[in-house]
């Protein structure tokens, strides 16, 4: 493979490489296998400063009476950018090369992951009551065209808007985020049937299921990212497939809340484009791609009593080529392809635990951890080195992360 400029210019086979490039730098991968970059399709990166603040709990019960309130208390823009490195770090030595984002300070994060110089979908958050960021959805709207402005011809950066959920945004909120949406070209990324409570919710305040609220409002489409989607019907999977809306799966996390459980190969089996997110590290506890894809793959299998379903070939494909696909980038990532960026993530093989090496796919999917993860590229920059980041200060990252524990009162 030659890259050249950030893209990949040719591949070919190594004699035919030397013969046509006999100055190019040369690097040599032999125990690895070398995959298009990782994209993590949901998270929440400021979130790593609340990994382990509140385990073991019912959604509801962790989120507001827990998350919200340490929200209320802590968040800022320090608290963000402490956070979003934290995160970064860990994406970055997990080989994600790319992430969908939702969380407050949308800027500053944008800021973060420009300097790592990563690529990602900033999401700027819409939600109906107030924050430390926004007072009201004008606020809310009126800083996410800034953030659209801001990043309008960035190489790594795009934006998303980011309703929150169906339950905490108000009709003309989605009706104004549909038709903004639309106008300019904007993936619409929102939290969407993760808890059986969201349906009985719909039909008592808006007498229809949460998925035909959203049709009528104009949201069902190729940009809307729904994420979770645990708790589905036969006619919610019809409608998503007619509409060409991307479900974002959340397995371990999902698991983690016992929220539900997403039904992939029925999704896909319908053509309905799926990927996986890690979601935040407050509710999943970690941001390994690695794993989550597997943990995706198994409970795909069990769920639908079939271990067929779901292939490493096609998990793979939920945390590269289909990503990049949702976020409307499948011309320039995913896939390892004359002209593509050169987004890429290189994992050793020779480790014991993925040895022998019957299937490089069924390795990477069923026996490889992030661990393996050795080196990866963005735009052909290297940002992991023989399981060394270059653009970050780790050492700092790590101390800003503990003085947080001891500000938040949470004893390691």
């Amino acid at each position: 493979m030659v890259l050249q400029s950030g893209r990949i210019r040719e591949i070919l086979d190594v004699e035919s490489a030397r013969s046509k490039y006999p100055n190019a730098v040369w690097l040599e991968f032999p125990t690895h296998v070398m995959l298009p970059g990782l994209i993590n399709m949901h998270t929440h990166s400021a979130m790593t400063l609340l990994r382990g603040y509140a385990d073991d709990l019912e959604l509801n019960t962790w989120l507001r009476d827990h998350i919200w309130p340490a929200e209320k208390r802590w968040l800022s823009p320090e608290f963000v950018r402490d956070g979003t490195e934290l995160a970064i770090a860990e994406m970055l030595r997990c080989g994600t090369t790319c992430f969908s984002e939702m969380y407050f300070f949308p800027e500053t994060i944008a800021d973060v992951v420009d300097q790592a110089g990563m690529r990602a979908c900033i999401g700027s958050p819409i939600i109906e009551f107030e924050t430390a960021w926004a007072s009201g959805f004008d606020q809310y709207f009126e800083k996410a065209m800034r953030l659209r402005a801001d990043l309008r011809g960035h190489e790594r950066l795009t934006m998303a808007l980011a309703p929150h959920a169906a339950y905490t945004v108000t009709d003309s909120m989605l009706e104004r985020i549909a038709e903004a949406s639309s106008r300019y070209d904007l993936c619409v990324h929102m939290h969407l049937l993760e808890i059986a409570w969201e349906i009985q919710h719909s039909l008592q305040e808006f007498n229809e299921r949460p998925l035909k609220r959203l049709q009528r409002l104009g949201l069902l489409n190729h940009r809307f990212l729904a994420v979770h989607m645990a708790h589905l019907s036969d006619d919610d999977i019809e409608s998503l497939a007619a509409n060409e809306v991307n479900v974002i799966h959340c397995p371990e996390s999902n698991l983690k809340l016992a929220s539900g459980f997403c039904p992939v190969a029925k999704l896909q089996s319908a053509g309905v484009n799926v990927a996986v997110g890690t979601d935040g590290a407050a509710s999943n506890n970690n941001l390994d791609l690695v794993g989550e894809l597997r943990t995706a793959a198994l409970l795909a299998k069990g769920l639908a009593g079939d271990p067929c379903a779901v292939d490493a070939a096609t998990a793979i494909e939920m945390v590269t080529i289909n990503a990049a696909k949702a976020l409307g980038l499948e011309g320039s990532i995913g896939s390892i392809e004359t002209g593509k960026s050169a987004d890429l993530c290189a994992i050793d093989l020779e480790w014991p635990e993925t040895q022998p090496v019957h299937h490089v796919l069924s390795q990477v999917v069923y026996a490889a951890s992030s661990r393996q993860v050795s080196d990866v590229w963005v735009q052909g920059q290297r940002l992991l080195k023989e399981g060394h980041l270059m653009t970050l200060d780790v050492p700092g990252i790590r101390d800003r992360a503990k003085n947080w524990n001891r500000r938040m009162g949470v004893q390691a």
